[in-house]
């Protein structure tokens, strides 16, 4: 089976802030969660907006469901539901108003579901949005973009605002969104224990530029930090250095297969290494 989303090679430019998005390349399989990794400012925002057509790319290719989507495929954005991090509804709505719109947007709305969410997430119905805490009106979106029966759920950050009991809880509604094998999330977020606990792969990126593609496992499991004296990190293989940093009188050195790197540098500590580790040496570490 294809992948439900691919990019290749997509590029856009903003020359009043100089940013560019450059070459983003990645996919997403069917029944897989995408974690989706980078600084304020990285360019996260903006790859969401080149793979829904509300970021005008300059260059490059965007499928979903296995082909681009134009303005006109009203169809295939159906499948696709969408939370950004901030207000997704006005606030004088309430979630019964907001049910009624919706209904007249999405041919799939369920209200019946969208009022199981509802209940689920204690969300009052007839309570103006704007009197919502930011924890409620990320669930309200949440819920919304379920309601209509999606394929692949897009969420910006859609767990920011949630204390850790409401996390672990809207982490569970999205594993149990992809147990259908036809279902797939692009997850951005800055909350990295978020991305250990669920996601199938991670992807970093800096500066608009893509740093690296990688399953959470092989992550979790193969990569490590070494920590070095500086006469030890002189002596290493070039070849093993993905990425450094300098702290004091030690410098940490990422590598890909930790039980390799032990094997040949039987002197220095090979440490188990966190995704939030690895993104602090992949966005502040130099390169070789």
């Amino acid at each position: 089976m294809e992948n439900i989303l691919e990019l290749q090679q997509v590029s856009k430019t903003f020359p009043k802030s100089d940013f560019t998005l450059e070459n983003m390349t990645f996919s997403i399989p069917y029944g897989a969660i995408m974690g989706f990794v980078g600084e304020n400012g990285a360019g996260k925002t903006t790859t969401i907006g080149c793979i829904l057509n509300t970021v005008r790319k300059d260059s490059g290719t965007v499928k979903l469901f296995g082909k681009e989507m134009t303005d006109a495929d009203i169809g295939m954005r159906e499948k696709i539901g969408v939370v950004y991090d901030g207000d997704n509804f006005p606030g004088y709505w309430n979630a019964r108003q907001l049910s009624g719109v919706m209904e007249g947007l999405y041919t799939s709305w369920d209200h019946a579901l969208f009022q199981k969410y509802l209940e689920e997430f204690h969300l009052p119905a007839k309570q103006k949005i704007t009197s919502y805490s930011k924890g409620m009106t990320m669930k309200l979106a949440i819920a919304a973009a379920l309601a209509h029966h999606p394929q692949l759920l897009i969420l910006d950050e859609a767990t920011g605002g949630l204390d850790p009991v409401m996390r672990d809880e809207m982490l569970d509604v999205f594993l149990e969104f992809v147990q259908e094998e036809n279902h797939s999330i692009l997850l951005s977020s800055h909350i990295t224990s978020d991305l250990e606990k669920i996601a199938d792969y991670i992807t970093f990126i800096q500066n608009g530029r893509l740093i690296m593609t990688a399953s959470k496992n092989d992550l979790v499991y193969n990569y490590a930090v070494m920590r070095c004296k500086e006469s030890q990190f002189l002596a290493l293989d070039p070849k093993d250095i993905l990425a450094y940093r300098k702290r004091d009188f030690q410098i940490d050195v990422l590598v890909s297969d930790g039980k390799e790197a032990q094997r040949k540098y039987k002197d220095i500590v090979t440490d188990h290494v966190s995704v939030d580790e690895i993104m602090l040496l992949l966005v502040k570490g130099e390169r070789v």
